[in-house]
């Protein structure tokens, strides 16, 4: 496939890098991409009209471009617009979707959100009033085993409880899982730094809640500070959640707070240090909820950062001193890479999940 990128009127960044980008990211994914310019709104919109499987635009500053991200026709469900400055969620057409705030980085993101949504597309499923209270469900062609109840797999996306990360963080992983036999549920939830802590924690459990009840166990894979929301989440569901899997998880937020991991990141998305909300970082804070009653995968790459290294070896051995069923899976990989298909780590804690599950 081809994914098409739209450069919209005084769009800031080089030319030059945004094609590079544009040739790099999507052979990595076996697809090809192409930049096209426009001058102004008209041949924005114009552009838009063209024959082309997936779309990602860079709007620009100017409002007349901007007014094209509500518009609905059948581009809509195939475009990724893509603010490259923190400008906060903005409202688009439905069936489109937006990212905002990760700079030029984000284009790679964007790329790779379209190709994995024109090519494994979710349905999303809303549990909540609110546009970021979501789960992306996507069933698998035949199930993982016949004749047994078959485990939903729900992933919590991380990026430092900020709202400029997604669950399109989670997309090549959920595209795997439901490969491998998986129903799965990817959780978009909202994030503290817009809406507060209280409301993070209960959109990741009315999430895990409407994961149909006639449905089979559930495996909760939680992503860096998503990996604190996934642990939290299964202590408070222990009769539902059959496995919850860390993956290079933030698992001990008073020792994250007073280190200032993610430059200070805990204390922000909890609203204060450790020494002023005791009660709201144990009752939070996975290490200081143990035992979780529910069997624990913390998977770790040894090239992340040293505080990840140290927290998934403390957890893990705090886990199984409380009673709890704790593995511990180190392997050669940095921060991201527990979250890539295409990855060693990954392949071995696929072998994990089944063996446990098993």
């Amino acid at each position: 496939m081809r994914v098409t990128v739209l450069i919209g009127p005084e769009a800031p960044g080089d030319r030059r890098l945004i094609e590079e980008i544009a040739a790099a990211e999507p052979a990595r994914l076996s697809a090809s991409g192409q930049v096209l310019a426009a001058s102004d709104a008209p041949a924005l919109r114009a552009l838009l009209t063209t024959p082309a499987e997936a779309y990602v635009v860079l709007p620009g500053p100017l409002a007349e471009a901007r007014e094209l991200m509500t518009e609905p026709g059948p581009h809509a469900a195939r475009t990724v617009w893509l603010d490259l400055h923190h400008t906060g969620p903005a409202r688009v057409a439905d069936g489109a979707a937006h990212i905002h705030g990760r700079g030029l980085d984000g284009l790679a993101w964007a790329l790779r959100h379209a190709v994995h949504r024109t090519r494994h597309p979710a349905r999303r499923v809303p549990y909540g009033g609110h546009p970021d209270q979501w789960a992306d469900v996507r069933l698998p062609a035949e199930p993982r085993r016949a004749g047994a109840e078959t485990p939903v797999a729900v992933l919590v996306h991380g990026g430092f409880w900020r709202s400029i990360w997604a669950a399109d963080l989670m997309d090549a992983a959920a595209v795997d899982l439901a490969g491998r036999g998986f129903p799965v549920w990817n959780l978009e939830y909202r994030r503290p730094d817009a809406h507060g802590w209280a409301a993070t924690t209960a959109d990741v459990a009315a999430g895990l809640a409407a994961v149909s009840a006639g449905s089979g166990p559930l495996v909760v894979l939680g992503h860096s500070a998503g990996g604190t929301l996934a642990l939290r989440a299964a202590a408070d569901a222990p009769g539902r959640v059959a496995l919850a899997v860390s993956l290079a998880g933030v698992l001990d937020l008073a020792e994250g707070d007073r280190r200032r991991m993610g430059n200070g990141a805990v204390a922000m998305a909890l609203g204060g240090h450790v020494t002023d909300l005791p009660e709201v970082y144990a009752q939070a804070s996975p290490i200081d909820r143990l035992p979780l009653g529910v069997p624990q995968l913390i998977v770790q790459g040894r090239g992340d950062e040293a505080d990840f290294v140290d927290v998934g070896r403390r957890h893990a051995r705090a886990a199984r001193a409380a009673g709890d069923e704790a593995v511990l899976l180190e392997r050669p990989g940095g921060h991201f890479d527990v979250i890539d298909p295409g990855s060693a780590i990954w392949q071995a804690m696929i072998e994990e999940i089944f063996r446990l599950l098993s």
